[in-house]
């Protein structure tokens, strides 16, 4: 990916004076990108309680219940590739005001799901909302990883990334009062109560307004988005990058191979974990609670993961970022494994606690996927958004439950944190870098 002009300006003994602060220009487009990563990170979680509650809607298996999740990641697959196309086309400003507007016109579609009420309706919405955050996390994410100091990259990105953990601790809080706050199914002890036709239409209902309240957020910050000027990254130098490019091959370099699968199967185990919570903590054996009661330890699982991230990037300042993602994997593994053998709220607080491990992973291996690339940054790191698409397979863990218990299906969960202590240790190591210079050399030679 291109680096803007006022980037390659900065001085080099600046550079070194504070390597884990972005450019001076950079830092109102930092606060506003803030933003969009709370945004996609709220609504990405408010399905975490929106599962639970239509599983009693409409009366569906673990396996129908993780589809609705499946759908939502294969629009990362489908839509990853098109974004980032657009991108090129329109420019990263444009191109976060229309995924705003998707997202926007997703959520409204909502509405009529909940009124008919429709379980194909609610998988298209989800759908395109799902697409309309693709378009912002293949312009945000490398956008990001590359404004400052390549080594200080997963440093940043961590950073950024802690305003979406926070978007994504406040939405079950959201989600747990107007959503299963709201219905029959929520205040209901797991199991204990069955649902009449009336009960079901009208908690399909009551997801109008907090879907409404959304798309109007939306909206708004698309409007905000249209009428700022946020830097482009070199829309001048992407001939230059292209020229650069031929004779380079991304299969060549080490980290990214590896990388877009730890994505992937990472995915699998954040997604599992945070789809299934409400269920598990509320089961008899685990919390013995209530959807909506559960729905606050929600809050505290992704809490952690926001302040995971801000402990990780302090941590990256003097720790190899390496190091500290193969630390979190064993960490992740360890709790996970109690989950499965132990019960009660001993196993409900492991599970609460992986999200502290799982904080710094994805934004970790996104900047150690595309370190060295050069000018292949771009392409590598549209394959590293695809991979997103790993959180489909969470229909397998579905699966799982249905077939041998919500609580032995978690041991996919510990298997994928073996992968990425992998990657930490070995994938992760670049083979034929090339200079991180390489796309600021080519900026300051048109500009």
């Amino acid at each position: 990916m291109a680096i803007a002009p006022a980037v390659v300006q900065e001085s080099e003994s600046e550079s070194r004076q504070a390597p884990s602060n972005p450019p001076p220009a950079y830092r109102p487009a930092l606060t506003l990108l803030a933003s969009l990563f709370f945004m996609w990170g709220f609504i990405t979680v408010i399905n975490n309680t929106l599962l639970p509650h239509l599983r009693n809607v409409f009366d569906l298996t673990y396996t129908q219940t993780t589809l609705i999740e499946s759908v939502w990641f294969i629009a990362y697959f489908v839509a990853s590739i098109p974004s980032a196309k657009l991108i090129e086309r329109i420019g990263y400003r444009k191109a976060m005001v229309v995924g705003l507007s998707v997202m926007a016109a997703g959520a409204l579609m909502m509405i009529p799901a909940a009124r008919i009420p429709s379980y194909a309706v609610v998988l298209t919405a989800l759908f395109v909302v799902a697409s309309g955050i693709t378009l912002l996390q293949v312009a945000a994410n490398p956008y990001v990883a590359v404004i400052g100091p390549p080594e200080t990259s997963a440093s940043r990105l961590n950073l950024v990334q802690a305003f979406n953990s926070m978007g994504t601790t406040l939405a079950p809080l959201f989600g747990g009062y107007l959503i299963l706050g709201r219905s029959a199914s929520g205040t209901a002890i797991d199991g204990a109560a069955t649902l009449t036709l009336e009960q079901r239409l009208a908690d399909a209902q009551s997801v109008q307004l907090p879907y409404l309240i959304v798309a109007a957020v939306l909206a708004l910050l698309a409007i905000v988005i249209a009428r700022y000027k946020l830097p482009d990254l070199g829309a001048a130098t992407r001939r230059m990058a292209a020229a650069e490019r031929k004779g380079h091959s991304l299969w060549h370099h080490r980290n990214l191979v590896f990388g877009v699968p730890a994505i992937f199967i990472y995915l699998i185990a954040e997604i599992g974990v945070s789809n299934l919570f409400i269920n598990f903590v509320s089961a008899p054996e685990i919390g013995d609670m209530t959807h909506a009661e559960a729905s606050h330890y929600l809050f505290l699982l992704w809490g952690g993961m926001m302040v995971g991230r801000f402990i990780g990037s302090y941590l990256m300042r003097s720790i190899s970022a390496e190091m500290v993602l193969a630390g979190a994997s064993i960490g992740a593994f360890v709790v996970m494994m109690v989950t499965v053998l132990a019960s009660g709220p001993f196993a409900m607080w492991a599970l609460i606690s992986v999200g502290l491990f799982h904080s710094i992973m994805f934004p970790t291996i996104f900047t150690l996927g595309i370190r060295g690339l050069g000018p292949l940054t771009e392409e590598g790191s549209g394959f590293l958004i695809m991979a997103i698409a790993g959180g489909a397979l969470v229909i397998v863990q579905g699966w799982l439950a249905d077939a041998y218990g919500l609580q032995t299906s978690f041991l996919l969960t510990a298997a994928c944190e073996l992968y990425v202590l992998f990657y930490a240790l070995w994938g992760s190591k670049p083979t034929q870098a090339l200079p991180e210079v390489a796309v600021s050399e080519a900026v300051a030679s048109t500009s």
